[in-house]
């Protein structure tokens, strides 16, 4: 009999990398996630125009899925989503209409405003040239020329307003599609996303992931509306006390404003700093309105949301801050709106992909609930 014997494959050695072989192959690495990176940048900042409405539908549609969700109970889907996209244009039309005649009023009064912080700023004058004077004597022993210069542009914006009307009317219908479409499509989206997920540990984590992206952003933008409320109403109950005209303006400028934060707060303190050279005339008057509404938001920034949306939603300052410096940067007022709620989406997803990493820290807390 003959003999079978087995042939063997021939070893084939691979040569060791060199350090510059891995040290390439890091660099090509690190090069292709900058330009991803940089491609991302600039799809945001090109796609702004078209992301931005549909962005800021799918976060409201988020704050508004408990609505929806309790009238899918007697009426079908997407009669509900047409029922809060209704809700929502009243809403915006009677802040509309409510802000229209007093804001009429006062922009009527900006040239009067400006004139009085012309005068005010004649009656410093005297501090400036002060000033002027001694920075000229500094810049003689250093040897240099002072020169203290200030220049004033004087622009109107009507014309500019006029050429963006039908790009902001056709944001404002995409915004209005968009949030229709998602609230109605919701549950089919979140199932087609399910149905992508092969292993069962995986369709659980992505469920926990859409449950607690949806529940951060509602309870967030809830309880943060709540809150705006009454800052609105505590502003305009102390303008009316100071003597400010249209006290229910600036109450409802405080509750629009701060949804932005850090920066709404202080676009209103400038506000009211113009609104009290149009209404009194001495300097110390002057800052009263502004005085009273930076306590007030004080002690709702340091008192009132801790207490109500504290335990339920924690985020770094330090995480907030450059979420909403970066959303600015690339979006605009629109970008500040977005930035907490895309920074509580970014935890929902990564306290669900990395459970072990995200549990220990504490940071966020849900109630438990069975899926």
């Amino acid at each position: 009999m003959k003999r079978l014997y087995r042939m063997e494959p021939p070893v084939v050695r691979i040569a060791a990398k060199s350090g510059m072989d891995a040290g390439l192959q890091s660099t090509a690495r690190i090069a292709i996630i900058v330009t991803g990176l940089l491609a991302t940048l600039a799809a945001l900042d090109y796609g702004q125009a078209f992301l931005a409405p549909v962005c800021l539908a799918v976060v409201t549609g988020l704050m508004a899925s408990p609505v929806a969700s309790a009238l899918e109970r007697f009426i079908p889907a997407s009669l509900a989503a047409a029922t809060v996209v209704v809700l929502f244009l009243g809403l915006i039309g009677s802040a509309v209409a409510l802000f229209s005649m007093p804001l009429s009023i006062w922009t009527e009064r900006l040239p009067e405003i400006w004139h009085e912080m012309q005068r005010h700023l004649l009656n410093w004058r005297t501090v400036f040239d002060t000033l002027g004077g001694v920075q000229e004597q500094i810049r003689a022993i250093a040897g240099g020329k002072a020169q203290m210069t200030v220049d004033i542009a004087d622009t109107s914006t009507v014309q500019e307003i006029a050429t963006l009307a039908p790009a902001l009317m056709a944001q404002i219908v995409l915004f209005l599609a968009s949030l229709y479409f998602f609230l109605a499509t919701r549950h089919s989206i979140r199932t087609s996303v399910l149905s992508l997920c092969f292993s069962r540990r995986s369709r659980l984590r992505t469920a926990r992931m859409f449950r607690d992206a949806e529940w951060f952003v509602s309870r967030y933008l809830l309880s943060i509306t709540v809150i705006n409320a009454g800052l609105g109403a505590a502003t305009a109950c102390a303008m009316w006390l100071l003597g400010v005209p249209q006290p229910f303006l600036w109450g409802m400028l405080a509750f629009c404003l701060n949804y932005v934060v850090y920066i709404g707060p202080a676009a209103m303190a400038l506000i009211l700093i113009g609104v009290g050279l149009a209404t009194w005339d001495s300097p110390p008057a002057i800052f009263l309105p502004m005085a009273a509404y930076l306590s007030l938001n004080m002690i709702e920034a340091q008192f009132v949301t801790p207490q109500v949306i504290g335990r339920s939603v924690t985020l770094n300052p330090f995480f907030v801050f450059l979420s909403l410096s970066f959303w600015i940067w690339i979006w605009g007022p629109a970008g500040g709106l977005l930035a907490v709620p895309f920074l509580l989406i970014s935890y929902a997803v990564i306290r669900n992909a990395f459970p072990m990493q995200t549990r220990s820290t504490h940071a966020t807390h849900t109630p438990d609930k069975k899926n």
